[in-house]
């Protein structure tokens, strides 16, 4: 164990290894502690109302939400997330009076959240440097007038309308409408930045952008397959149904390139015996810890396999190991990618993917006998230039054995924000194919954009060249999540004009336009009260169900307003105003706005406010999951990876690693709760590099020993963090990983992947830069 001070957090650096599962006391103390940190002691009773029927989806991940919830169905990360949100803390007036943008610009990211919630609309006076209060009216009415300049003299795709995620389906119905009519499909959300490789993938292959597999689908399956999705920290509440199929004895192989906790072992903390008697269920059956960027390789070894298994079973006269029936009957393209696996060569697939061939053939047996197979991702295949190919190759290996469209089998993306799949169903796109433009001229009366809009890499590409002026933003840290921080905050401060809807304070708003408004709004665990009552919201989660979400909790604030007001608002003070639309009576009843929603979208929520209320929320129709397959060819398309890897500049100097960013245990997305990463053994610090023991000996370094972390992009920018303590971990040699988003900055904006554009922060070209010992 070592021992010394981060300058940032200013708490003592305790790193040492934890073998501890995940949940158990671990836990039970975090929360205890978190609540006291957050002084949110008031949010106690609120628990027990999380991810209810009767109560509010969790504003945290989207995990699915049972029809019987327990009676604590809520994780460790979600009561963070509650507690946060419902903090006594406040940043009023009286604190921005108190502290001028350059001085907070100095602090710490948790820091200023920690400050807690915004009380009052904001606006930057640049005279003070200070964010000082201003009247609801003036506000709409001052941002109305500048958007609606913007788009007379300039056109309105000079204007950006970015969604991070967490709004309520309601709310994002309003938010795409509103920049439709305003002129613009420039419609980027977070979906950007994580699962449109997710998008991409599926519907073409499947026909889908989601997944296929429902939570009652977990009950059924006998063979699990992770692929880069670190349960124990994004989605603990997913702990539930593997601990369940791990007690039938149901075989779980995790490839990750790190040791995570959650996959490894895990204790119910709503278990009194596993609590008393600090029992673990052993997770993960097979954990192989593939190379940064090594899952395409990975995955055509299984395939390899199984192809040689099916090949020994002809000759000995036995079953076939692959679905012959479904192949023939579903799919299109089997020969071509069956040609590209047999071709390929065993030493090149160990060296590409990090595993070797006997674990990978092992993987394949696994599988081979299994009737339903789920196979289950996360960020660690998207987020890649081969992003999209990664998505693809994990749907060949499971159409290989018919396990789409079969109970207890199928494709499970494990999504991040809490309705960030839910609010690309309602609209929030940029590409205009996704979207019902005629069924929107016809209902409103209006003539919609239909050239594609910018999507998150595109905006921020617009900003760099000077095309983009205004930038509102409904959620979220946009800057802080982005890539290439040194290029794009003085593009950022550069706008006309930035808006964004929040409730607390975060680095986003530091970093302001010339003229910049921060208007603070009700958080989803708030009563909602507006003319018609007290409203409810709905959410979708990552397997395409519906929920309704009722806050109960008293405003933070009396001078907050809702999403859905503070839209309305927005839009009314920007639009000529519309017969159609009614924005006031879709503010004061909220059922009005889902009523709309379904005329829009008939299919995917007929009789919507009649069936919210559903436990376990009702399920949009899935045509791939019922094997109708909605794609080009009217089957299920095998499709051949471009490579085995994505090359990069610098990929044959044995000094460039390959970095993966993460999220810590007391983390969730850019908001950090704290500086514990349990399930790392890292305590006090976020300034870590870490790798392997053989690495830190190759480069001639020591554990402990300060570094700078340098892009390796080969493209004449020099893009550098600095102060990173190495740290010995479990990694595979050639990779190295370090806190998100700490280390943004050395991945290029150019960096993404080659069909989606989602930034590929799991496999980054980077050298390390020895300092003093």
């Amino acid at each position: 164990m070592t021992r010394e001070i981060d300058h940032e957090s200013g708490a003592p650096i305790k790193i040492e290894a934890y073998d501890g599962p995940v949940g158990g006391w671990g836990s039970a103390t975090s929360i205890a502690h978190h609540v006291k940190h957050h002084a949110a002691f008031g949010a106690l009773p609120e628990l027990v109302r999380q991810n209810k029927t009767d109560g509010f989806a969790c504003s945290s991940c989207a995990w699915a939400k049972p029809a019987k919830a327990s009676t604590a169905e809520f994780c460790e990360n979600g009561a963070k997330a509650t507690f946060a949100e419902l903090t006594s803390l406040r940043a009023g007036p009286d604190f921005f009076a108190r502290h001028t943008v350059a001085e907070l610009l100095t602090w710490p990211d948790h820091d200023l959240e920690h400050e807690g919630r915004l009380t009052d609309p904001l606006r930057y006076d640049a005279a003070q440097d200070r964010y000082v209060p201003v009247p609801w009216h003036e506000a709409f009415a001052d941002i109305g007038q500048r958007l609606r300049t913007l788009a007379r003299d300039g056109g309105p795709d000079q204007t950006v309308f970015y969604a991070s995620g967490r709004a309520s389906l309601e709310t994002s119905y309003l938010y795409q409408l509103f920049a439709r009519l305003y002129g613009t499909n420039n419609l980027p959300d977070s979906s950007n930045m994580c699962h449109e490789s997710t998008s991409v993938a599926l519907k073409e292959a499947i026909g889908v952008p989601v997944g296929t597999v429902r939570l009652e689908d977990f009950e059924h399956t006998d063979c699990l397959l992770f692929f880069g999705q670190n349960v124990g920290t994004n989605s603990p509440r997913m702990l539930h149904p593997l601990q369940e199929a791990r007690k039938r004895d149901v075989p779980v192989i995790v490839f990750n390139p790190l040791r995570e906790r959650g996959l490894e072992a895990f204790t119910n903390p709503q278990s009194p015996i596993e609590m008393a008697t600090r029992s673990e269920t052993r997770i993960a059956t097979q954990y192989l810890q593939v190379r940064a960027g090594g899952d395409i390789a990975a995955i055509a070894g299984m395939c390899k396999a199984l192809l040689d298994l099916d090949d020994a079973a002809i000759a000995e006269g036995r079953p076939r190991v692959i679905d012959v029936d479904f192949i023939t009957t579903h799919t299109h393209g089997f020969e071509e990618f069956a040609s590209f696996v047999r071709a390929q060569d065993w030493a090149r697939l160990e060296t590409e993917s990090g595993l070797s061939r006997v674990a990978l053939t092992e993987a394949a047996r696994v599988y081979a006998k299994a009737k339903a197979v789920i196979g289950v991702y996360g960020m660690g295949l998207t987020q890649h230039k081969l992003g999209v190919d990664n998505v693809r190759m994990l749907v060949n290996l499971l159409l290989m054995g018919g396990h789409i469209g079969r109970r207890g089998a199928g494709i499970c993306p494990v999504r991040g924000h809490s309705n960030v799949q839910g609010q690309r169903t309602v609209g929030i796109s940029e590409k205009p194919e996704l979207v019902p433009l005629d069924k929107l001229a016809e209902q409103y009366g209006f003539e919609p954009p239909r050239h594609k809009g910018f999507n998150t890499v595109e905006a921020c590409e617009a900003m760099l060249d000077g095309r983009v002026k205004a930038f509102v933003a409904l959620g979220g840290n946009f800057i802080r999540a982005v890539p290439d921080h040194h290029r794009m905050e003085p593009a950022w401060q550069a706008l006309e004009l930035s808006v964004q809807v929040a409730t607390k304070l975060n680095r986003s708003h530091l970093l302001h336009g010339k003229v910049a408004y921060l208007l603070p709004c009700l958080g989803r665990i708030e009563r909602d009260v507006q003319l018609g009552g007290v409203q409810t919201l709905t959410v979708e989660d990552s397997t395409a169900r519906i929920h309704a979400s009722r806050g109960h909790h008293a405003p933070a604030s009396t001078r907050l307003l809702s999403e859905m007001r503070i839209v309305a608002g927005l839009a009314k003070a920007t639009l000529d105003p519309n017969p159609k639309i009614d924005w006031d009576a879709w503010c004061a009843d909220y059922a009005l706005v889902r009523d709309a929603i379904e005329t829009t979208y008939p299919k995917d929520f007929k009789d919507f406010n009649r069936r919210m209320h559903q436990p376990g929320g009702f399920p949009r129709p899935l045509a791939a999951a019922e094997r109708r397959w909605e794609t080009r060819s009217g089957k299920a398309e095998f499709k051949v990876p471009p490579a085995l890897h994505a090359a990069f500049e610098g990929d044959g100097g044995a000094d460039v690693m390959r970095l993966v960013t993460l999220r810590s245990n007391d983390q969730f997305n850019t908001t950090i709760y704290g500086y514990d990463d349990r399930l790392r053994g890292i305590d006090g610090t976020r300034e870590v590099l870490l790798l392997s023991a053989f690495d830190i000996d190759r480069l001639g370094l020591e554990n402990g020993q300060r570094i700078t972390l340098a892009s390796a992009a080969g493209d004449g920018i020099e893009r550098q963090v600095k102060n990173l303590r190495v740290t010995v971990y479990d990694l595979p040699p050639g990779t190295c990983a370090a806190y998100f988003p700490e280390c943004n900055p050395v991945i290029p904006l150019a960096h993404h992947a080659q069909e989606s554009k989602v930034p590929a922060a799991k496999s980054v070209p980077v050298r390390v830069l020895a300092t003093a010992a």
